[in-house]
């Protein structure tokens, strides 16, 4: 697929995702529907919703790609998936389900199992990022498109990084004091990933949780970006491993995070 290609499909995505995200929450203020998953995590209707509006248009753009999304079974079973889209409807259901405001809606895009392009929506906060190309990560912001590239916004001699979790297990901990880490802010969602693009954060680290489709978009964003995501062994990230699950994770803004 050529560089143009994915631009367009990306751009002809913006739309369903702000579409989606206003769904999201119109279906929120007239009080959602919940169930537990066989895995005891939540769902809502308003998950579903927004799964039926990204895939539907996914397969109109893309006929010929897979979509692997947390929602449904379909194409999980396939063995040695390359190119494939990877779907999280709503990555944050518990802030979703309690109004709180870091709820995410995700699409990103594998070719040849690396994360390539993707769309990261913030209903609640009204942030949309996308990415179609290596430099080409963006923030929308009032019908202007603003360019990301990981410049430090965050004070000098300071490392500030976001966390799953407000206690640092102890694996995690030596690590931010490895890179230095002066100050960290629990964060949910596939918003850390974004917030580290745009320089208000310098990095994330995460033990192996989660599956693909809660990073895959994000992986794209940071990486096109300028950043980097790696595991702890400082290995690239591929997609299409077994049950999707994740490796660990280091996300840095810069290598030098005093930058």
């Amino acid at each position: 697929m050529s560089d143009l290609k994915i631009k367009e499909i990306i751009e002809n995505l913006i739309e369903t995702f702000l579409e989606a995200g206003k769904v999201s929450l119109d279906l929120r203020e007239k009080g959602l529907s919940k169930k537990l998953k066989s895995d005891n995590t939540p769902v809502s209707n308003g998950d579903l919703e927004v799964n039926k509006i990204v895939t539907q248009k996914l397969l109109k753009l893309t006929p010929d790609i897979p979509i692997v999304s947390e929602e449904t079974s379909h194409n999980k079973s396939i063995k040695n998936l390359k190119d494939f889209w990877l779907v999280d409807p709503i990555d944050g259901t518990y802030d979703y389900i309690n109004n709180l405001e870091e709820f995410t809606i995700n699409a990103g895009l594998i070719l040849n199992q690396k994360a390539v392009a993707g769309l990261i929506f913030a209903p609640a906060k009204n942030r949309m990022f996308y990415t179609f190309d290596k430099g080409s990560s963006f923030e929308l912001k009032n019908g202007k498109s603003k360019k990301l590239d990981c410049t430090k916004k965050t004070k000098i001699n300071t490392v500030k990084f976001v966390s799953y979790s407000n206690k640092l297990k102890p694996e995690i901990e030596k690590i931010h004091k490895k890179l230095g880490v002066t100050e960290y802010i629990r964060m949910k969602s596939s918003l850390k990933f974004c917030v580290v693009a745009t320089g208000e954060f310098d990095g994330y680290v995460a033990e192996p949780r989660a599956c693909e489709w809660d990073i895959a978009a994000g992986h794209a964003i940071i990486e096109n970006a300028g950043g980097s995501l790696t595991d702890f062994e400082g290995n690239n990230v591929l997609y299409g491993k077994e049950n999707f699950k994740n490796p660990s994770l280091i996300i840095k803004r810069k290598n030098n995070l005093n930058e």
